[in-house]
């Protein structure tokens, strides 16, 4: 290394080593993480309080760190963009009330818009919020709204709309997200293009968990008039909102059509003029098409594992890999035998006296996660044993895989079906795995480990992506290969997975035959109610940790792995660092040759 290179290296380091020492210069019992009101003010954060945000959430990286930026190339603006998403026949709803799917709001995100939006290190910007203020207490929010904006059928958006679109939210008829905003007391219209929102209690995931345009879909902005002259049902179909592009065709099984918004509020994006989305459930047609240049981009789901290899050796072809915020799991119907347990309520010892909890954890402890992981995820993913992710950073539990009773320990797994009276599998029912058709190969190799490990049969039942969520929701399946992505928060994996009123949690069951849906733990439920308004970092931490700990203890389901979130595309396609937020897919500053 040169002497230029070392006095460079070593400012560097300096100025890293100074940043560190100021974002980590907080008071964390401060209700909002030692940031002061200016610093949480809006629309967009200084890099000094970015670091400090960052650090409070505990998901700081040496990647939010490196100096300089990346280079954008250039290229011209306009196109047309025709992109795949994966794993999936047909794209159901883009109405934000009624998306349970991150293939849906990967949509959606770039046709409505929120008050928020995050950036690729997952902290909240102003999207329609141009600026905002919060009250000493931490609950009163004040927000200042972007003037001239327009919905793509003309209207203007207005403080109206945002108090309309909290109250058709907060309607649990209405929108399956109700619970995202249960500590709003109330939204204010303080003029055309200004807004209060009173929380209940002080929130430490309130402009990302519910403001968000992405991943909190409660305070997602909707039309009034396209509601009212449209019907929800059309509505569904083509959303009308603000964002950079309109829906200019959306046909089940066909995919959808999106335009450039003309109108939008910033005259410098989107960049295309046209973006083409067609679901494309399969692994073999969906490489067929990138390769020969038919598709330029795909999205939805991550592509199948045994596809990544091919791509990365395509010099066509770009391959992004980022830490995605998810989980997937093996559920377990706690309504079928053989693995029936009618109460959680109880302690583990308890629960370990009942032979369906012990062929639970059988399950749970037989899957060999890095068999799994290598085997079905050709190594692209981490071990799973709880729902919070380690994108999560300060709040994921790097020490859970040690701890908890899903561990992988072959003997004892073969002790406890033997003791449910199923030794060596004699005598266990054949299971049906649900599952959709992209997982159709990781199943079997679920599957395998289990005939291999326990002895017993499980066959396979594919069925197309909208179908088997419906079957999960339904709780109708005995195993269910499913699991949750777009977490960004821990209350996007505990909140909406692991209580017993979660959106997931067997929904639309039939609840004069089912109590509860997959699992129910009072305790679990209380501790993510009170992690959910803590605004102290250390104690958030360890109610998420406790919380976590008690469905992986008892079994909500056999956690499986953390994926990684794959974006693939042409080398054609620019696609600006910017852009690259986990889980999503942003086209708004996407270019194309």
């Amino acid at each position: 290394m040169t002497t230029r290179a070392n006095q460079l290296h070593a400012a560097s380091r300096g100025k890293i080593a100074e940043e560190l020492s100021q974002a980590y210069d907080f008071d964390p019992k401060d209700p909002h993480f030692g940031l002061s009101r200016h610093d949480l003010g809006g629309p967009q954060l200084e890099r000094r309080a970015v670091l400090r945000l960052l650090a409070a959430a505990g998901t700081l990286t040496a990647g939010h760190l490196a100096l300089g930026g990346g280079i954008r190339s250039a290229a011209a603006a306009g196109g047309h963009l025709k992109a795949a998403w994966a794993g999936i026949g047909e794209i159901v709803t883009l109405d934000p009330a009624r998306i349970n799917q991150v293939v849906q709001f990967q949509i959606t995100s770039n046709v409505l818009s929120g008050l928020t939006h995050i950036n690729p290190q997952l902290v909240a910007e102003g999207d329609l919020a141009r600026d905002w203020v919060i009250s000493d207490d931490g609950k009163v929010w004040t927000f200042n709204l972007r003037e001239g904006v327009k919905f793509h059928n003309g209207d203007a958006f207005t403080a109206d709309d945002v108090v309309f679109t909290y109250n058709r939210s907060n309607d649990p008829a209405k929108s399956i997200h109700s619970r995202v905003i249960s500590n709003v007391a109330s939204v204010t219209k303080l003029g055309d293009h200004k807004v209060q929102i009173t929380l209940k209690a002080p929130q430490a995931s309130f402009l990302v968990k519910t403001l968000e345009r992405a991943s909190g879909r409660a305070m997602t902005i909707v039309s009034r008039g396209a509601l009212d002259s449209m019907g929800e049902a059309q509505y569904g179909l083509k959303p009308v909102g603000t964002g950079p592009f309109s829906v200019s065709f959306h046909q089940l099984g066909q995919g959808v059509v999106l335009e450039k918004n003309p109108d939008y509020y910033d005259p410098e994006r989107p960049k295309l003029d046209k973006v083409t989305i067609t679901p494309i459930a399969d692994p073999e047609p969906l490489a067929a098409a990138i390769e020969a240049g038919d598709i330029d981009l795909i999205g939805g789901n991550a592509p199948a594992a045994e596809l990544i290899d091919r791509f990365e050796t395509n010099q066509d072809l770009v391959v992004n890999m980022t830490p995605d915020p998810g989980f997937q799991a093996v559920w377990m119907n706690p309504w079928r035998d053989p693995f029936v347990v009618t109460d959680f309520n109880k302690p583990v010892e308890e629960l370990m006296k009942e032979n369906g909890f012990k062929v639970r954890l059988a399950i749970a402890k037989a899957l060999d996660r890095d068999r799994y992981v290598k085997q079905a995820q050709f190594g692209r993913a981490i071990p799973a044993y709880g729902s919070i992710n380690p994108a999560m950073g300060f709040f994921f539990d790097k020490d859970l895989g040690d701890t908890s009773p899903q561990r992988y320990e072959l003997e004892v797994a073969q002790q406890l079906l033997a003791d449910a009276g199923y030794p060596n599998g004699e005598g266990f029912p054949t299971l049906k795995l649900l599952h959709t058709s992209p997982n159709r190969r990781e199943s079997q190799v679920v599957a395998g480990i289990l005939k291999r490990n326990l002895n017993i049969e499980v066959e396979l039942e594919t069925k197309d992506g909208p179908i088997v969520l419906e079957d999960y929701l339904k709780m109708e399946f005995d195993l269910c290969r499913i699991g949750s992505g777009g977490d960004f928060d821990p209350d996007d994996a505990i909140v909406d997975w692991m209580q017993t009123e979660s959106k997931f949690n067997g929904l639309k069951r039939d609840k004069e035959k089912m109590a509860f849906g997959y699992f129910s733990d009072k305790r679990a439920d209380e501790l993510i109610d009170q992690q959910r308004l803590e605004t102290d970092l250390t104690k958030r931490k360890a109610l998420v940790q406790e919380a976590n700990r008690i469905t992986s203890e008892k079994v909500a389901c056999a956690f499986l792995f953390h994926p990684m979130s794959i974006l693939v595309h042409r080398k054609s396609v620019n696609y600006p660092a910017e852009s690259r937020i986990p889980g999503l897919v942003e086209l708004d500053r996407v270019t194309i040759a």
